[in-house]
């Protein structure tokens, strides 16, 4: 009793006063049936998606304490999980797509741990379409999981501009299975270039349009998963995009620029271009094409079109449908997770059910 007493009274005196808090237990659940003709094995696959429905089954806890003053101190822990088999994604971290805590003030915030950083910010409201089982992921799978560990970042609001930052000591501590597990956690004593990570944002958001870039760039580290196995290795990213929006709709295009300066140096460009519609507020549509080159090699085109129907807030039943167009030497699937014939087009359904809690 004497130590609670002592206590409460050196909180008193020093104005430290305990601020109102809360917990909220979140996720997504979502997953169907999915067909692709042209599989890598020459044969066509009916079956359950393992990485991704129209977005990525989570789970997580969101807390947060007023501190008063414009002040107020969070946390944010989440998983991914693949709904067909029940096992944990981001190379098996139970908390793979964020564990982090941070101090939001009126001049923004800065967080620490693992963490979502500037590239997906930038791509948040111009890809209509996102993470989806058909979608720019077919090109470059880091863009749905740019997220760094061992990073501090800031993000701060001014009105409708947004400015962005993050740095990692070392930015991917997970390998080698799955699609954002590279086995570069990085950190190593007297080596400062070891898979360091920096990403940065400029961007505004406006009720009727917006636009935002973004520069990211990834090192390598010995023993990491290729091309990147060397700190000398660089992997960057440019992202400039934008929307407009208009009554009960919204258009979104932009450009991704990657230089990766391993091996051969390959620099490839990819654009996108898309829209939704709300017909009702329970019926949309979603629609995008994105076309990829990668310099010197080959060149892709992807089209894909989504029905949504709301059965609640909380339920929605979806259809997505995609169609991609290989070169002589291009191997992108149609679907996330997937695999296809070099050179050869394929087309992909998904019949799908996603709840919100």
């Amino acid at each position: 009793m004497k130590a609670k007493w002592l206590a409460a009274t050196i909180f008193a005196s020093t104005g430290i006063a305990y601020g109102q808090s809360s917990v909220t237990l979140y996720g997504i659940v979502d997953s169907g049936v999915e067909y692709y003709n042209n599989s890598s094995t020459k044969g066509s696959f009916v079956g359950m998606p393992t990485l991704t429905g129209e977005v990525p089954s989570r789970w997580g806890l969101r807390g947060s304490e007023d501190l008063g003053s414009g002040f107020e101190a969070f946390f944010v822990l989440e998983s991914g999980f693949a709904l067909s088999n029940g096992t944990l994604g981001y190379g098996g971290r139970l908390f793979g797509r964020q564990a982090n805590v941070g101090l939001s003030t009126p001049l923004g915030s800065v967080t620490v741990g693992r963490q979502m950083n500037m590239s997906m910010y930038a791509l948040f409201d111009a890809d209509v379409i996102g993470p989806s089982v058909h979608s720019m992921a077919s090109f470059d799978t880091y863009l749905p999981n740019a997220r760094s560990d061992n990073a501090v970042g800031y993000l701060g609001t001014f009105g409708g501009f947004k400015l962005g930052a993050t740095y990692s000591f070392g930015r991917d501590a997970a390998g080698p299975v799955g699609p954002s597990a590279t086995n570069c956690p990085g950190q190593v004593p007297g080596n400062i270039l070891a898979c360091r990570q920096y990403t940065m944002l400029a961007a505004y958001t406006g009720p009727q349009f917006g636009a935002a870039a973004s520069y990211d760039v990834m090192r390598g580290g010995n023993g990491a998963t290729a091309p990147l196995s060397s700190p000398g290795a660089t992997d960057a990213h440019v992202i400039v995009d934008g929307y407009v929006s208009f009554g009960s709709g919204k258009v979104g295009m932009g450009w991704v620029r990657r230089n990766t300066s391993a091996g051969s140096h390959a620099q490839s460009d990819l654009f996108f271009l898309g829209g939704n519609y709300f017909f009702t507020p329970a019926f949309s549509a979603d629609a995008q094409v994105v076309r990829y080159i990668l310099r010197s090699h080959s060149d892709s085109t992807l089209m894909v079109g989504r029905l949504n129907y709301l059965l609640s807030k909380q339920t929605t039943l979806y259809t997505s449908v995609g169609y991609v167009i290989n070169s002589e030497f291009g191997n992108a699937p149609v679907a996330a997770g997937g695999t296809v014939a070099t050179g050869k087009n394929q087309f992909g359904v998904m019949l799908g059910v996603q709840h919100k809690f």
